[in-house]
């Protein structure tokens, strides 16, 4: 008659078992990612991100769907969220020290290092206003206008750069409409679709400046789910490497940096003392170089 196994080593052999498994694809009981929500009108802001999150998630042969969180959020928020493994199971936002103690990050540049290539917003009456800037020390007379939680605020204030932040980021364009700050920095992905918004009438992108410094947008998840980094992040490469990935960035952005007129700016290279070391600035193919004069 066979050995009946003990209690014990059933335990053992179950939990081997489970071992040998793969990973886990499921967000939730429903196989649902949330994301966080864009406030009302705002949505445009996410489509680059959300197409490129479902392509690794496609790559990776996972079953996994998209949906927003119930209310937006913020950035700060939703980062905070994320890291209390609360409600949301994804962010992206620019990499700093700070944030990849706090979160996962898959380190795949979605911008291609574009949030730090940087196009002045103007009210279209100061349409020429950066005109005679040519170094940092000239741009230094002039005020920005970012974000409270931006990693951007700091990176341009260690460099003496005045900065006039607020909690909101649809506020930021009544503030510069009213001239409380005189230029606001949008990176060159995100400008042209904010100025065909409601809230860009009245504004102009500077036609001379072109501020940059080294960063990334990554996708970030809580420590507690490092499955589902894994999975985007093994998406993500896989669409790097079958040339999907360039696809969908080129079919979201070409035609706004052709528009961007790179070459025909003057550059002021800033430090990001807020770069992690980590940064695989090494992966050429990860990141977009324009040619632009002043370098």
């Amino acid at each position: 008659m066979p050995r009946m196994l003990s209690p014990a080593t059933w335990c053992w052999l179950i939990g081997l078992l489970l071992l040998s498994l793969p990973p886990l694809l499921y967000a939730d009981e429903n196989g649902v990612i949330h994301y966080p929500r864009r406030a009302e009108g705002d949505e445009f802001r996410s489509t680059y991100e959300l197409a490129q999150l479902q392509l690794a998630l496609n790559k990776a042969g996972s079953p996994l769907r998209l949906e927003p969180s119930p209310f937006s959020m913020e950035q700060e928020r939703a980062l905070a969220s994320l890291e209390r493994n609360d409600r949301l199971d994804v962010a992206w936002s620019m990499t700093t020290d700070d944030r990849e103690q706090r979160l996962l990050p898959v380190r795949i540049p979605l911008d291609k290092g574009l949030f730090g290539w940087r196009i002045a917003l103007l009210p279209s009456s100061r349409a020429e206003l950066l005109k005679g800037v040519r170094s940092l020390d000239d741009l230094r007379q002039f005020s920005a206008g970012q974000g409270h939680d931006w990693p951007d605020s700091e990176i341009l204030r260690r460099h003496g750069l005045s900065v006039t932040t607020s909690s909101s980021y649809g506020s930021l364009f009544r503030m510069l409409q009213a001239q409380r700050f005189d230029y606001f920095p949008r990176s060159a992905i995100e400008i042209w679709g904010e100025l065909e918004h409601p809230r860009g009438k009245q504004l102009v992108a500077d036609q001379h400046v072109l501020l940059h410094y080294p960063t990334a947008m990554y996708f970030f998840f809580s420590r507690k789910r490092p499955e589902l980094a894994e999975t985007v992040r093994r998406g993500m490469e896989k669409a790097i490497a079958d040339g999907s990935f360039e696809r969908l960035f080129q079919q979201h952005f070409a035609a706004r940096l052709k528009r961007a007129q790179f070459a025909q700016r003057q550059v002021i290279e800033l430090h990001n003392p807020l770069l992690p070391s980590a940064t695989p600035l090494q992966r050429r193919e990860l990141w977009f170089t324009p040619a632009a004069r002043g370098r």
